[in-house]
């Protein structure tokens, strides 16, 4: 039969359109077709067809079936959230912690043995009852390597906690990070044995910035993925800085794991508090008077 001579004849249209309900989804739906060789074109829509993707009509199926099983396998991916840390932020007020060591040390070398012997980790005489020891022999070193290596170390992973947690909550956590791991070497090794230096406090600083992520939990049970990145890369990095056999690996760990303790239980607090600049003062100043109060007792007794 044919058609009246007043109408043209209907032709299918070349081009099928896929509705996406964002610029995002349709980029992210863009490049999977791209990935299967099809050609797709974005276009928009302001006056209410929003987002489509444009794709030869024979590939219609092929395109459809792609998307779907791109959404089938990121099923579980589906949690996004934007980090209020985002980017890379630095506090300089770590140099003033790598000069407080450096005062230490010329301060050891110009006093000799008596300060060694008052303040350095003695656990004869820390289970004897000086547990101000805990905290004094994380500020003595042995020698300038030994003093370098923690100083350049720390500079980083403090300066990064401190602009991350506050800089008075990461010098109060890695000073407490510091004593426990010394008091993990207090009740692990099974010989009297000595220690010193601040490499408890640097592994601390590195638990406080890998535990950071913790709280995603509260917001989404889906955020375990991102929290578990989080964990694992300070793990790698405690592998990599911490597990040296020839330094002390037990104060290490004991420092690394208390910071991981102790970031987690900043990271809970409410923002009033960890955000709260007055607080953090006065948590910095805890820290200094904490530190104060040992050595007094060190230098006393």
């Amino acid at each position: 039969m044919e058609l009246p001579a007043d109408k043209p004849p209907l032709v299918e249209p070349a081009l099928a359109s896929i509705c996406a309900r964002s610029q995002r989804r349709a980029l992210d739906w863009s490049l999977v077709l791209a990935s299967q060789g099809i050609e797709a074109v974005i276009e928009h829509f302001p006056d209410g067809g929003g987002w489509v993707l444009l794709v030869e009509r024979h590939e219609l199926e092929r395109a459809l079936a792609a998307i779907r099983q791109y959404r089938l396998e990121n099923r579980g991916w589906a949690w996004r959230q934007r980090l209020a840390w985002s980017g890379l932020t630095f506090h300089w007020g770590a140099l003033l912690w790598c000069w407080v060591l450096v005062l230490f040390y010329w301060l050891s070398e110009a006093l000799g043995a008596p300060i060694m012997d008052a303040a350095a980790m003695d656990s004869v005489a820390a289970r004897g009852g000086q547990w101000w020891r805990l905290f004094t022999a994380a500020f003595l070193h042995a020698d300038v390597g030994h003093l370098a290596a923690n100083v350049s170390t720390g500079f980083l992973v403090l300066g990064l906690a401190m602009a991350r947690c506050g800089p008075g909550w990461a010098l109060l956590a890695a000073l407490l990070a510091g004593a426990g791991g010394n008091l993990a070497g207090l009740l692990l090794h099974l010989k009297p044995y000595h220690g010193l230096g601040a490499s408890g406090m640097v592994m601390g600083g590195l638990g406080l910035l890998a535990a950071q992520s913790v709280p995603l939990l509260r917001q989404s049970p889906r955020a375990w993925r991102q929290v578990l990145a989080g964990l694992l890369s300070g793990s790698l990095l405690f592998i990599l800085m911490g597990l040296n056999p020839a330094s002390d690996v037990v104060a290490h760990l004991g420092g690394f794991v208390s910071g991981l303790l102790l970031g987690a239980g900043l990271a809970r607090l409410p923002g009033s508090l960890a955000q709260n600049p007055k607080v953090d003062r006065v948590a910095g100043a805890l820290a200094a008077g904490l530190a104060l109060v040992t050595w007094g007792l060190a230098l006393w007794r």
